[in-house]
């Protein structure tokens, strides 16, 4: 057992552990410096964790080492932590998720090394209600970040015939996540046929840029547009969360429209990454570029099928058209391959130390 520190957070006093262990080896950052980033951002990450069941994901020995989900609340879950009773997807018996409601509860979570915060799209009591459509770009090789930027710009004029607006964040990984907030009584049976369609249409207007097709095999040198994210037992990582892809600490950061063009017209890839320091500092600067996310209302149009249908490829050239085109696209005839596999069921890990009760 590592030592111990006593931690004022709110009134409560944690015990934290090992806070000299590194997590990321690259830049010796911390459990300490992942502690201390979690409190410091806490007032912007908590509205978007508020409410919503969580799964942990923990790395006990750094990003270096194995990882584990953790989606039943450890059985050594402190009474304060609250918890959302959920019920399991086709079997019996429920799951009790931790909520992150409170910077203690942060905290405790980022002492379990829980580097990332997963969450559902819905905020309960109403699990069958996402608050969000979300698009989750992820380029295949060579493809890259940047790609995205020019996928998600795409993305964005599509929905804009709609007259929906949508808000772009880096996943703190390679790609880019898009949000369509909505915040109505809308459920998944709505909201995830939607984001296929959007998907498809993307494909069908840039057929040797763009991928909506689930089976790996096809995303070469393409972006896949990863709509299976809008699904009730799916959790997205949160906007303001630590990553652990790399040996480098980065965060998932919002960023403005103007941004994403600039970042795409310079070539910039080094333009959607932010450190903790320097993740902080934007968000002193800059304030929660997400917060639109959490209130403003927008609907689905009824007959969203039919107006897809309708919708032309916009003939005017794109911010980032100028770019070249990337080398290695793969080649369509592998829209034959029929052994397509469908990931939208497939389980995270079983989780570990689950604890009885409510």
């Amino acid at each position: 057992m590592g030592k111990k520190t006593a931690l004022e957070i709110d009134g409560r006093t944690l015990q934290v552990s090992n806070l000299d262990k590194i997590m990321y080896p690259a830049t010796h950052f911390t459990k300490a410096d992942v502690i201390d980033y979690y409190i410091k951002a806490g007032k912007y990450i908590l509205p978007h964790l508020k409410d919503r069941p969580l799964t942990l994901k923990r790395y006990p020995d750094g990003v270096t080492g194995e990882h584990f989900y953790e989606k039943e609340a450890p059985s050594h879950t402190p009474e304060w932590v609250q918890t959302a009773t959920v019920p399991r997807r086709g079997r019996a018996g429920d799951i009790h998720y931790v909520m992150i409601n409170d910077v203690a509860s942060l905290v405790w979570a980022a002492n379990l090394a829980s580097l990332e915060m997963h969450v559902f799209l819905a905020r309960l009591p109403h699990a069958d209600r996402p608050t969000s459509v979300v698009f989750d770009l992820d380029p295949g090789e060579p493809a890259d970040i940047l790609d995205c930027a020019q996928v998600s710009i795409w993305i964005r004029d599509l929905l804009g015939q709609f007259d929906l607006q949508c808000f772009v964040k880096s996943s703190g990984s390679k790609g880019l996540q898009l949000y369509v907030p909505l915040n109505t009584t809308i459920t998944y049976e709505k909201t995830r046929p939607f984001a296929k369609a959007i998907a498809e249409l993307l494909e069908k207007q840039h057929p040797d840029r763009v991928e909506a097709d689930m089976a790996k095999a096809l995303r070469g040198g393409k972006v896949f547009i990863d709509w299976s994210q809008n699904s009730d037992f799916k959790t997205t990582v949160c906007v303001y969360s630590l990553r652990a892809k790399k040996t480098l600490p980065f965060v998932s950061m919002p960023f403005t429209w103007d941004e994403v063009e600039r970042a795409g017209q310079q070539e910039d890839a080094s333009a959607f990454y932010r450190d903790p320091k320097a993740a902080l500092k934007r968000l002193e600067e800059r304030g929660d570029l997400f917060e639109p996310i959490l209130k403003l209302k927008q609907k689905i149009p009824a007959q969203f099928e039919k107006a897809i249908g309708s919708i032309k490829p916009v003939q005017n050239p794109d911010p980032l058209e100028s770019r070249p085109r990337m080398r290695g696209v793969g080649d369509r005839s592998l829209k034959a391959y029929e052994a397509k596999r469908d990931f939208s069921h497939t389980p995270e890990p079983a989780p570990k130390k689950p604890r009885s009760g409510g």
